[in-house]
């Protein structure tokens, strides 16, 4: 190729890298000077595509699973054995670890087989499985009781002391333990029952809350104790005197938190005697089955039953008699098939003794829930649970219980709601997957009653929210029709609305009941009432209508919540409003355009919680708006509420919180788009910039932003105002360079001066690529050894290993500067590296200089083997020049013998290992790289390949696959040079 004219060479030994009298260089470079290969890049790229090969395709898929076919053949029997007969089977290929989802590994079954322990793992998972069974009437539509049980303890507390009775055991019951006759022994365990309802307990008095809440939690763990020791009847003791606590209602505020704990302890009693019933019945042979009847049971199990139920019914009084044989009312299944429907309604005529209101609907949900849990199916009980409710109702309003309140100082207001869990929950279980007939009737006894409040508030909560949105008309009617005095009408919109929020009204009804419901609301002077009941009606709202009846409503919570600060207080439900607002606000340009909606965000005025709610707003962005915008409206927003999370930045803030917080904000960028417009998406960028300085991680995303507009601006514009098209590209190289000194990572600046610079070299901006090359270069002294990734310090080298060769890649593709010199920037990069104090024992910097070379055997080829679209490398540039060649060859002769003298020091530190992996490694780059009809160069190749076999350090399989590929390459044409060269690479073995 002719040469084309270039840059003078004269003088260049004083600029850069020096080639050869450098005080770096050490060794005699002379005797081993570099000769490149030339490569024809399209011949080995052909020559490395792979054979294509005809596919019948017919079934085949390479998803599908594969087929296995087993063929036996009949084998010759001998001395009259029995020979196996032959068949051919195909069958697909099972999955060995489907079998584990099953159960049915071979292991587990081995296990269950051998080991007793096992027998009792797979009888609990059947247990379990038959539980789960006899509850399939119970869907996942119906909220269990587990679900109520803590809202109740956090909302009925009391600040009042209590009371509680301990028993304190009895010495009789020892006594009798070492009787031999099963008479003495029952008479001593009816002795020790009577002891404990004659009075050995002590009453502790004057305890808090907190106080009572520990005794109950120690009596349930003495229960299990007691049941682990086999002290039944020490166990049996302390239920009925849990049991009896209900009866008491001194502090009634407290009373629906004592049933709670106490029918804990309960469901733990009857879980250990169903549980202790059961093992009866199950040896290591064989468990009943999951479906069991009565006749499945063995007679001591049925014996030991019907014991516990006749010990039960000797209980004298009603309430603890009644709780805990309800507690075990499931055990009637070992006895009877009827057994349970035939206690069932027994327990619920005996509740109508119990002359306390409260006590009584407490008793009635605790039996309701017992049903729901062993026989949901028989809903008769359940059914008269609540009429016999409703009949007794009235009894709330009589002088007993009136009289009751006056004792004790409390409201009317407040006791009603007492009544709330246990109504709740009896209506719940009456309604689950009832028909529309029972549900009218169960509605219309309650309108007899005078449309209660308390009662009409219980069938909106428990009843389906469709029977109750169909009738929505109805129930505002009946709501209207309430007194107040017990039970305020806020409280019945607010679970009226719970109701509309999950069920669609009849459409002609929709605005008139918004109206009905918020002329009640805008009047309640409590902003804590009313907030309650906005935050629920806000969700109706946002369903069913548009952004103006939404804005007036956000305009009503402005003006209630506004004046003395009300909003402080109701953080929570200010953030649920907001949230179901951008839950139906898809189109955020609706969204802000809402009149209220920014005047509403300004009553966050606690920082954390207003940097959450920016951060619920911004996430709703992401998932939904699908579409790039430019809406102006859209964009003072969000730079508005971007602006507030990234403010909320400071010394205290985690990492993790700041993650998050950019990658809010990037999400937002990225969604920001100006279309060809390009100066107003710069605009936008500088804005940017400047807002969201202190986020690292949004600065970054500005920088690839920028340059990204950078490479459409010059594909968009492509000739076309080519002048004007440039500044502009050179306006966002500009960007970027004055960017990047403020990050703080260095890595991160390494890569984007490199990213950047390769963005202004395919715009044509050589000199701006320059700049950003050397800043890069000049970058590289301050990499620290130790860089933070994660939290944890890690060394940097690999890091810079990895940048360096992708830096490599790069060089090969940029024009020498006309008054640089030949290969400025690579003479500027090898000094650098060579005065980059690298770890002791580390040999990353020979690594390099072999990437060096790799790239200065791409630079001396004729055409290299990529380019950039209108940008002249250096093979333009030189055409092959004979100066440029020897200048290259020079700087191989350099780096070369670094390499060596490495080796050498290696030598004598005795780092043989470290040594044979260097010495293949260089004897590669010389095979892929290096010219080896060059004697001296053939000759530098066999000595490495002994010094890789020096001392035994090489891996053996490796050198037999080189030296094979090295024959099979020695085939090619004009290649037939490496045939002398394998022959002289011996292979040593370690004998």
């Amino acid at each position: 190729m002719a040469a084309k004219a270039g840059p003078s060479l004269s003088g260049r030994e004083k600029r850069g890298w020096p080639p050869r009298t450098s005080d770096h260089v050490t060794g005699k470079m002379a005797v081993f000077p570099w000769h490149s290969r030339n490569r024809n890049y399209k011949a080995e790229l052909a020559s490395c595509r792979l054979e294509t090969v005809p596919l019948e395709c017919g079934d085949y898929h390479p998803l599908k699973p594969i087929t296995v076919t087993e063929s036996k053949t009949k084998k010759v029997s001998r001395k009259g054995s029995t020979s196996s007969t032959s068949s051919s089977s195909s069958s697909s290929v099972i999955d060995p670890l489907s079998s584990v989802l099953d159960g049915t590994d071979p292991l587990s079954m081995f296990a269950a087989t051998s080991d007793p322990a096992a027998t009792a793992t797979v009888t609990d998972s059947s247990r379990k499985k038959r539980d789960k069974d006899d509850n399939s009437f119970v869907g996942p539509d119906f909220e269990p009781w587990a679900n109520k049980r803590g809202e109740i303890l956090a909302r009925y507390t009391t600040t009042e002391k209590l009371s509680i009775n301990l028993f304190m055991g009895s010495e009789k019951g020892r006594a009798g333990a070492a009787a031999s006759a099963m008479s003495e022994k029952v008479r001593t365990r009816l002795e020790e029952l009577d002891d404990f309802e004659e009075g050995s307990q002590k009453e502790l008095l004057n305890l808090t809350q907190q106080d009572y809440v520990n005794r109950i939690e120690e009596l349930n763990q003495s229960l299990k104790d007691a049941w682990a020791s086999d002290q039944k009847v020490k166990a049996l003791k302390i239920v009925i005197q849990c049991s009896k606590l209900l009866s008491d209602t001194s502090v009634i505020q407290f009373y629906p938190s004592k049933f709670v704990l106490i029918t804990d302890i309960l469901d733990t009693f009857g879980k250990l005697v169903y549980e202790r019933i059961y093992s009866m019945c199950v040896d290591n042979r064989s468990a009943l089955p999951d479906h069991f009847s009565p006749e499945n049971v063995n007679d001591t199990a049925k014996e030991t039953c019907l014991n516990w139920f006749f010990k039960i019914a000797s209980i004298r009084e009603l309430i603890p008699r009644f709780y805990v044989e309800a507690s075990i009312l499931k055990c009637n299944k070992f006895l009877s098939k009827t057994g349970i429907s035939e206690c069932l309604p027994r327990l619920t005529s005996m509740i109508r003794g119990i002359g306390d209101p409260l006590v009584s609907v407490y008793a009635r949900a605790y039996l309701c829930r017992v049903g729901m849990e062993v026989a949901p199916h028989l809903k008769e009980s359940l059914n008269k649970n609540f009429f016999d409710f409703l009949l007794t109702f009235k009894q709330i309003h009589g002088d007993t219980v009136q009289n009751q309140l006056v004792a004790q100082g409390v409201e009317l207001l407040s006791y009603l709601p007492l009544y709330s869990p246990a109504m709740g929950w009896i209506f719940q279980c009456v309604s689950y997957q009832a028909p529309e007939a029972l549900l009218t009737e169960m509605m219309e006894r309650c309108k007899k009653l005078g449309n209660n409040a308390l009662l009409l508030n219980s069938v909106m909560s428990a009843f389906r929210a469709e029977f109750i949105a169909t009738r929505s008309m109805d129930f505002i009617g009946m709501i209207k029709e309430c007194n107040e005095s017990g039970f305020p009408k806020h409280l019945l919109f607010h679970s009226l609305g719970l109701n509309l929020a999950l069920a669609d009204p009849p459409e002609n009804d929709r605005l008139q009941i918004l109206n009905e419901a918020w002329k009640v609301i805008t009047k309640l002077k409590n902003p804590q009432d009313y907030i309650n009941c906005a935050e629920v009606w806000v969700e109706y709202t946002c369903r069913h209508f548009t952004k103006r009846e939404v804005n007036t409503v956000l305009a009503d919570v402005i003006k209630h919540m506004t004046p003395d600060r009300a909003f402080e207080d109701s953080y929570p439900q200010l953030q649920s409003i907001i949230k179901k607002v951008i839950a139906h606000f898809h189109d955020f340009s609706v969204l802000f355009s809402v009149e209220k909606f920014l005047p509403f965000l300004d009553m966050f005025q606690k920082e954390s919680v207003r940097v959450e709610v920016c951060k619920c707003i911004m996430e709703a962005f992401i998932k939904h708006h699908q579409e790039p915008t430019k809406d102006p409206v859209i964009l003072n927003a969000l730079l508005h509420i971007c602006k507030t999370m990234h403010d909320s930045v400071n010394a205290l803030t985690l990492e993790d919180e700041k993650r998050m917080l950019a990658h809010l904000i990037n999400g937002f960028i990225k969604m920001v788009s100006f279309g060809r417009d390009f100066e107003q998406q710069l605009s936008f960028y500088v804005e940017s910039r400047s807002m969201f300085c202190n986020l690292e991680p949004v600065l970054v995303q500005l920088i690839h932003s920028v340059n990204r507009l950078a490479m459409e601006t010059r594909k968009v514009m492509k000739g076309n105002h080519s002048r004007k098209t440039a500044a502009f590209v050179r306006a966002c190289v500009a960007y970027c360079f004055i960017t990047i000194p403020s990050l703080v990572g260095i890595f991160t600046r390494l890569n984007l001066y490199l990213h950047s610079g390769q963005v202004a070299l395919a715009n044509q901006c050589l000199s701006q690529a320059d700049a950003f090359f050397k800043a890069a270069i000049g970058l590289i002294p301050e990499v620290p050894k130790m860089i933070s990734i994660d939290g944890k310090l890690r060394p940097s080298e690999p890091f810079l290993l990895e940048f360096l060769c992708n830096f490599f890649s790069t060089l090969l593709i940029v024009p020498d500067h006309p008054e640089h010199g030949v290969l400025f920037l690579v003479r500027e990069l090898l000094n650098v590296i060579q005065d980059y104090t690298w770890e002791d024992n580390s040999d990353d910097k020979i690594r390099i200089y072999t990437s060096v070379l790799h790239l200065l055997s791409a630079m001396s080829q004729d055409t290299y083997l990529y380019h950039i679209d209108k940008v002249d490398s250096n093979d333009s540039l030189y055409g092959g020049d004979s100066k440029f060649l020897a200048e290259n060859s020079k700087l191989c002769e350099v780096v070369m013998a670094q390499i060596l003298e490495h080796l050498k020091i290696l030598a004598r530190d005795e780092a043989l290992k470290r040594q044979s992996l260097l010495g293949l490694s260089f004897f590669n780059s010389i095979l892929a790289h290096g010219d080896l009809r060059n004697n001296k160069l053939n000759q530098l190749s066999v000595n490495l390949w002994h010094l890789a076999q020096r001392h035994g350090c090489a891996d053996t399989r490796t050198m037999v696959k080189t030296l094979d590929y090295i024959k099979k390459r020695s085939k090619q044409p004009d290649m037939h040079h490496l045939t002398e060269l394998a022959l002289r690479l011996p292979l040593q073995t370690r004998t």
